[in-house]
């Protein structure tokens, strides 16, 4: 009936009730009329009436539904019957409510991140317009990242047709000085169209013009509205004011709008003119705005076919794509993600099933009250919607309580997340569509928990459930526990063979050998401005100072500079020449001072390290790893060799080896070893190997209290410079494995989860299954069933349940595990001892749920049980 009608009958509701009381006695006293008639006496044709008719009040109710006032008030009978019911039974009603909450507030917590990430779009109008145009040679080992040379910007801005406008940008960190205290911040350096792809204008001032760009020109800059705030006191006079950028004076022309952090939480956005210089090329990342009319597929075979002419390789499909902003922006968190989604899932089927379980049980219970009702008149869809009431006020309130949850853990969850995760411009915070999603969790949760107890407590009908003279389950309800049972298993098996896996791949990872040994070193890291160190010698007077402050700190034993430190983000590559006919290759280039191979822990394994004897004026003097040593020289003593990191190489530019270091993971982790060639810190010429140092210092003490005297020491010497960090080494070798040792904990706690869920429906069922079967085994033990008997058949039930979830789980992990590939370091996503084991633990923490009940079992007393039978 439609709600209209529900509404219209509210209002007559009294009538409504009359009108139905008087049409049943009408048709009663026509049957009487009728039998009389046929000559039965008048009470006997009464009781044929009312037996033919039903029960009035039976009739009453069922017919009342079709007023609203009447279901709305029947509803809240329901609840207030539920909520009376729960207090009853308190133990009953928290488990379940604990329960749900649980698995909900996990579910809550992981959806706030994927909708933040993965789903809300981005703060730009048009954000689907929006696409990364990348090219990359995957063969190269100078390509380490998917981006736009510089010289193929310009060729595919003059060939460009398919994109509104495009621009390219890098991200450097950049010292801010004229607005208080000197202070690092991120710089973006942007193509004047940068803001015009992103369809962002400035709250206060103007955006870049072509002519920003052009040299001579007074340098601009935009900030962020979050360092206007911080920095300026929101100040609307701050326009025309002039801050210093690494020492070169910039003037402000405007703010950007609160919010806008685009790329890389930038502070400070400057124009960049992209110029083609000999011998030195960069790669950065380029966005396009599609043009009205123009498709993907179209924009992407155009981009295809300009790439052709970027190389002499005929096919170059590979390597020109067009990626969605959203996509990049994400980049590889969004399969972590899904991940998670996956296990929370999980965790919440596995908490349904334990309710639903926990409710069917109960069900047993209620057989008398059920048959009452029915016997009184209540229909099966009355009783039903009353059972799915109550699984419904069971679910909401898990909701709430879930939501609460995850709430207050969601900002724990956010400082638990390694900072590189979650992209920095995607805010992560709860919104409408997170507490939408909780709702709708909610009512399917109602849904699942409440369908199978409702529909099996209306099943046996009044007459067999008052013939039971004890709480026994039906064969189709122990059938359908048993099934959640083995469900529950399945899923936790899932879970725990991912964490596992995870878990081996994070102990391979903790493995490695770095090549250095990062216990007792402390690190900071420097910039040196071009503006305010003009020349190498400059650059290096600076370096030699500060190193020497350093170097005569109490407890330094070892201290040393390089240009790059090791398992950072970046690094110098370039090619080699060897004398002798050795040939050409590659490597990474280094440069470093004396005294930095001990501050790090490198081992030496043969000849010597740098010393004095190898300054500016000295002969050309280099140290190569071993595996370049092995790669060019195989067999043969690298010291004494000679070689060159520069292409075409004069008489000044060959270099001796005087010594050869054992493989430093350059960059990263799992990365493959880098060939490696160290340079003297003196003898290097070229300023883009100078201007960015990490100084090395190993001490006796705590290295982390040296953190303030490394900052004061750098202060001193220039007052306008501020470090990038200040950090352990083992600090920052922490962060390398932070994301997989996050993703590992997570799904690890998850997967705990899991079992004590699991564990807990399996004891449910094992205990209640003695609780009715315990006539049976009183039978049986007065019989002569010894205690160990009974304890087997209990165990042995269990056995084959978690065997039956065990092998159901094996095969949906064969399934789903491949999903993990990525996210594993030296582990396939079948390893058969991963599974072996997580399959053993979980049926034993099965037998080990089923103990307890099990003896309980065989403590039954047969002469108590019979005579209470």
């Amino acid at each position: 009936m439609s709600w209209l009608a529900r509404l219209w009958n509210s209002v007559r509701r009294r009538d409504l009730r009359d009108d139905i009381d008087e049409e049943l006695q009408f048709h009663i006293d026509a049957r009487m009329r009728d039998n009389v008639a046929a000559g039965l006496s008048r009470e006997e044709a009464r009781r044929d009436a009312v037996m033919r008719f039903g029960n009035p009040a039976a009739i009453r109710e069922q017919t009342q539904d079709a007023n609203l006032a009447v279901w709305l008030e029947t509803t809240l009978r329901d609840l207030a019957i539920a909520v009376r019911s729960f207090r009853k039974h308190p133990m009953v009603a928290a488990t379940a409510l604990l329960t749900l909450a649980l698995g909900i507030g996990a579910n809550t917590a992981i959806f706030t991140m994927v909708r933040s990430v993965l789903l809300r779009p981005l703060p730009f109008p048009e954000p689907e317009r929006l696409y990364v145009i990348s090219y990359s040679e995957p063969d190269s080992p100078f390509w380490l990242y998917p981006g736009m040379p510089d010289r193929h910007y310009l060729q595919f801005q003059e060939d460009n047709r398919w994109f509104e406008s495009v621009a390219t940008f890098s991200t450097p960190l950049a010292t801010l000085t004229g607005a208080g205290d000197a202070t690092r911040v991120v710089r973006a350096v942007v193509t004047p169209d940068f803001f015009r792809v992103l369809a962002v204008r400035p709250v206060t001032g103007r955006d870049f013009a072509g002519e920003d760009a052009l040299p001579g020109r007074r340098t601009v800059a935009l900030i962020s509205h979050e360092l206007w705030r911080t920095r300026f006191g929101s100040n609307a006079s701050v326009l025309n004011r002039t801050i210093a950028l690494d020492g070169v004076p910039h003037r402000l022309v405007g703010v950007l709008p609160p919010g806008f952090a685009y790329p890389a939480s930038a502070d400070v956005w400057t124009p960049l003119a992209v110029e083609i210089k000999p011998n030195v090329g960069y790669t950065r990342p380029m966005i396009g705005r599609l043009a009205r009319g123009i498709s993907e597929a179209e924009a992407q075979a155009g981009f295809e076919a300009v790439a052709r002419r970027f190389s002499d390789e005929p096919d170059q499909r590979a390597r020109a794509r067009l990626t969605p902003l959203q996509e990049a922006i994400v980049g590889d968190v969004k399969l972590p993600l899904l991940v998670f989604s996956g296990a929370v899932v999980c965790v919440l089927l596995i908490a349904c099933a334990n309710v639903a379980n926990l409710l069917l049980m109960r069900a047993v219970s209620r057989r008398h009250e059920i048959a009452t009702r029915c016997a009184l008149g209540a229909g099966r869809a009355r009783i039903v919607r009353h059972l799915l009431t109550e699984a419904a006020l069971l679910s909401f309130a898990g909701a709430l309580l879930g939501a609460a949850l995850a709430f207050f853990a969601e900002p724990l969850l956010r400082q638990l997340i390694p900072a590189d995760m979650l992209p920095k411009e995607l805010a992560i915070r709860m919104d409408g569509w997170v507490l939408g999603f909780t709702l709708a969790v909610s009512i399917a949760v109602g849904l699942l928990v409440g369908l199978a107890p409702a529909f099996h407590a209306t099943r046996e009908g009044a007459n067999l459930a008052f013939r039971a003279t004890h709480a026994t389950a039906s064969p189709r309800s122990t059938y359908v526990r048993q099934a959640l049972v083995i469900a529950e298993v399945a899923l936790a098996l899932v879970l725990l063979i991912g964490a596992a896996l995870l878990g081996k791949s994070f102990l391979g990872l903790l493995a490695i050998d770095t090549g250095f040994d990062p216990a007792q070193v402390m690190t900071m890291t420097v910039d040196v401005p071009e503006a305010r160190y003009k020349s190498v010698p400059e650059v290096k007077r600076f370096h030699e100072e500060l190193l020497g402050s350093l170097t005569r700190l109490p407890e330094v034993s070892a201290a040393g500079l390089v240009n790059w430190l090791p398992l950072g983000t970046m690094v110098i590559r370039g090619d080699l020449v060897t004398k002798g006919g050795a040939g050409k290759g590659w490597a990474t280039k280094a440069g470093v001072s004396a005294g930095y191979f001990r501050a790090m822990g490198i081992r030496l394994l043969a000849g010597r390290e740098f010393g004095d004897r190898d300054s500016a004026s000295g002969a050309g003097a280099a140290i190569v790893s071993e595996s370049l040593a092995r790669r060019i020289w195989p067999g043969e003593n690298a010291l004494g060799k000679q070689l060159s990191i520069e292409s075409q190489p004069g008489p000044q530019d060959w270099l001796t080896v005087v010594g050869v270091v054992a493989d430093v993971r350059q960059g990263g982790l799992t990365e493959a070893v880098m060939p490696t060639v160290y340079q003297p810190f003196q003898q290097v010429r070229r300023r883009a190997f100078l201007d960015h140092a990490t100084f090395v210092i190993r001490t006796s003490g705590e290295p982390s209290t040296l953190a303030p005297v490394m900052r004061s020491i750098l202060k001193a010497h220039d007052p306008d410079l501020a470090p990038i960090s200040v950090a352990a080494m083992v600090d920052l070798v922490a962060r390398t494995i932070a994301e997989p040792e996050f993703q590992t904990r997570l799904l690890g706690a998850f997967s705990l989860v899991a079992l004590g869920l699991a564990a807990l429906g399996i004891y449910g069922v094992m205990a209640s299954a003695v609780v009715e079967r315990r006539r049976e085994i009183g039978i049986r033990v007065a019989l002569g069933a010894g205690r160990s008997d009974v304890i087997g058949m209990v165990l042995q039930r269990t056995v084959l349940l978690a065997a039956a979830g065990v092998a159901l789980g094996l095969v949906a992990s064969l399934l789903l595990t491949d999903a993990l590939a990525t996210l594993l370091f030296n582990v396939t996503p079948t390893d058969p001892v991963t599974f072996a084991s997580a399959a053993a633990v979980l049926a034993g923490i099965a037998v080990l749920a089923a103990v307890f009940p099990a003896c309980r079992a065989s403590s039954v007393d047969p002469v108590v049980v019979l005579r209470a039978e």
